[in-house]
């Protein structure tokens, strides 16, 4: 029989033998490895600077419950520092009093970290700010 009547036939035509595709999916795993290595990198920066994001919050209201109670600037700024694992290096606390109202506003310059995103990044600034009445 022919290598045409075997092709019409349903039969293994020319380009059917075995062993012409073998590596193609190899080859299409290689080419796509790294995009999906770097994808999962920038999944995981984004859950870390959500983290952060809460983290900010959580002192900014620690810090203005600090601050509503009648602690100084001083105090309100080590317990936000405290209230997290945040870098006080890198935490900004900021307070304001206008009649019966305390304000604590927390800037903190979170730092990128995770391999290859990162650096493309850059340091993220996050801002928080709270507002108390106070119970002097």
């Amino acid at each position: 029989m022919s290598p045409v009547r075997r092709a019409r036939s349903g039969g293994a035509g020319p380009d059917d033998r075995p062993g012409t595709q073998l590596g193609q999916a190899t080859v299409e795993l290689a080419l796509i490895m790294p995009l999906l290595i770097l994808l999962i990198l920038a999944i995981v920066q984004i859950g870390v600077l959500v983290h952060t994001r809460v983290l900010v919050t959580h002192a900014a209201r620690e810090a203005v419950r600090e601050a509503a109670v009648g602690a100084s600037g001083s105090v309100v700024a080590s317990t936000a520092a405290a209230s997290g694992s945040l870098d006080s290096d890198r935490l900004a606390v900021s307070l304001a009093t206008t009649g019966d109202r305390v304000e604590v506003t927390v800037h903190y310059d979170a730092p990128t970290d995770v391999f290859l995103v990162g650096p493309l990044l850059g340091d993220v600034g996050f801002d928080a700010s709270a507002t108390m009445r106070r119970e002097d």
